[in-house]
């Protein structure tokens, strides 16, 4: 179903800095408010991080070579002394990798997860959901008074919810969470170099605050990490719009228009080179493109299997192999018709769930086609299915036969079948007003196009290490 312009997201969040500008924009008659990036205000993250020495970065899995290394790197810029270390599992195979990225135990950048910990001010633990779930008292029990607990995702919260439980009162709980996968917050980081604020979007919370520094302090965080704009969010909102959009239109939904329209295709007599062009290419390349640049839990333990190896990913590798460089595949109207009704129907609920517009567009729209889909085209949709974080993983091996399913034996069945089209949904697609809310993002957005070479490495540690 596609949205109808009446319904309104929740009151917007404000918030209060006294280190950087905020700013008022309008998102479909929605006044929010966000924090411009750039690299011209590096020389403020002294003070956005006043009382702050050492930044234990807690994890190197997606996200935490990528936000270490920016962090490192933007610190450096701004002449700040401001230590920036790795913590690990003792003899996890990580500490090479972390040495490689340049940080050592030599010059006290790299150590032991529980000594990092205990000696950092603001702990950002980057670790994956399972661990958070397994680890979280260790963690809580390690930290300073008054230090800052910093996440990239809200998912603790729900887990503590889940046991009636809740952050200990005497530390501050903040999160900075970026619409992107590890591998493209460093990847624009360092492609943008020379073009003020490219980097990847990033909302922030501020869940507890004991002494007042924590929204400051998440502000300088995001603008470290290169966020060309962050917006405000709660850790409740933020969790179930990732959960949601990892199983929707980010990762779930993908796989299964793809699948499902790879078979009508070849069904009806396309060649396999074709129809995979067709979807995948088109999905991951021009259609994501076109967007992009004209709009402007407890988890089992238990191994998971690769999905590469059915026909469709085959001929996705043979297609890969002799695709001319800068190649983004066709435009093809019915596959993209399916992929934008899809992320409408995303904008739709999260909508009526009360999400602001900012975490909708990013979270729907912008992480789409800036960040995941790129890295598609680059090595496949397979491929991102079998390397991204176990809860991603898990949703769309869920997600993605449920999204086939409805358009194999629902969608595509009335089509067939004639029936007739509904020109009210047509009618409340072209009047929604999230258009011209994704007109004034994409004023916001970098002039830097994300650059990913086909054998572009972003395999998780611990899944490179069990192929090993």
């Amino acid at each position: 179903m596609v949205s109808m312009p009446a319904i309104k997201p929740s009151t917007t969040l404000d918030f209060e800095t006294s280190v950087f500008k905020k700013e008022k924009i309008s998102l479909a008659g929605h006044d929010e408010y966000i924090v411009r990036g750039g690299r011209n205000l590096f020389p403020l993250l002294p003070d956005a991080f006043k009382g702050i020495k050492q930044i234990g970065v807690i994890g190197w899995g997606s996200q935490g070579p990528a936000q270490a290394q920016n962090l490192r790197d933007s610190l450096v810029d701004a002449e700040s002394d401001i230590v920036v270390k790795i913590g690990l599992r003792k003899g996890s195979r990580s500490f090479e990798e972390a040495r490689a990225a340049g940080f050592t135990e030599d010059n006290g950048t790299l150590g032991d997860i529980w000594e990092t910990i205990s000696g950092s001010d603001l702990v950002l633990l980057l670790i994956s959901d399972s661990a958070q779930a397994d680890n979280y008292e260790k963690v809580f029990s390690h930290m300073k008074p008054n230090s800052i607990l910093g996440l990239s995702h809200g998912f603790l919260l729900g887990h503590l919810q889940s046991l009636g439980l809740d952050f200990p009162k005497n530390i501050s709980v903040i999160a900075v969470c970026p619409k992107g996968m590890g591998p493209s917050v460093r990847r624009l980081y360092v492609q943008g170099k020379e073009i003020n604020g490219a980097g990847i979007n990033s909302s922030f919370a501020v869940h507890q605050d004991v002494d007042g520094r924590a929204t400051d302090v998440a502000l300088g965080w995001s603008v470290a990490l290169g966020s060309p704009f962050t917006f405000a969010t709660t850790l409740e909102q933020e969790y179930k719009s990732d959960i949601f959009g990892e199983r929707g239109i980010l990762l779930g939904a993908v796989h299964g228009i793809v699948e499902s329209l790879f078979r009508r295709y070849t069904e009806k007599g396309m060649s396999e080179d074709l129809a995979y062009k067709n979807t995948v290419e088109s999905i991951t390349g021009t259609i994501s493109k076109t967007i992009s640049t004209e709009e402007k839990d407890g988890l089992p333990a238990f191994p998971m299997g690769k999905i590469d190896q059915t026909r469709m990913w085959k001929v996705g590798e043979r297609v890969r192999a002799t695709r001319p460089e800068g190649d983004l595949g066709p435009l093809y109207p019915f596959t993209a018709g399916v992929f934008i009704a899809c992320m409408m129907a995303q904008i739709e609920v999260l909508r009526k769930k009360g999400h602001s517009y900012s975490e909708i567009i990013n979270e729907s729209v912008i992480e789409s086609v800036d960040s995941l889909n790129p890295f598609m085209h680059a090595r496949g949709v397979s491929f991102m299915v079998d390397n991204c974080s176990t809860t991603a993983r898990l949703g769309s091996r869920k997600w993605a036969p449920r999204f086939d399913y409805v358009l194999t034996q629902q969608a595509l069945v009335a089509i067939d079948s004639g029936a007739p089209v509904n020109q009210d949904l047509i009618s409340n697609f072209l009047s929604d007003p999230v258009h011209g809310a994704i007109e004034v993002c994409a004023q916001l957005r970098p002039t830097v196009d994300i650059s990913v070479t086909a054998d572009a490495d972003f395999v998780r540690p611990e899944l490179r290490q069990a192929t090993n």
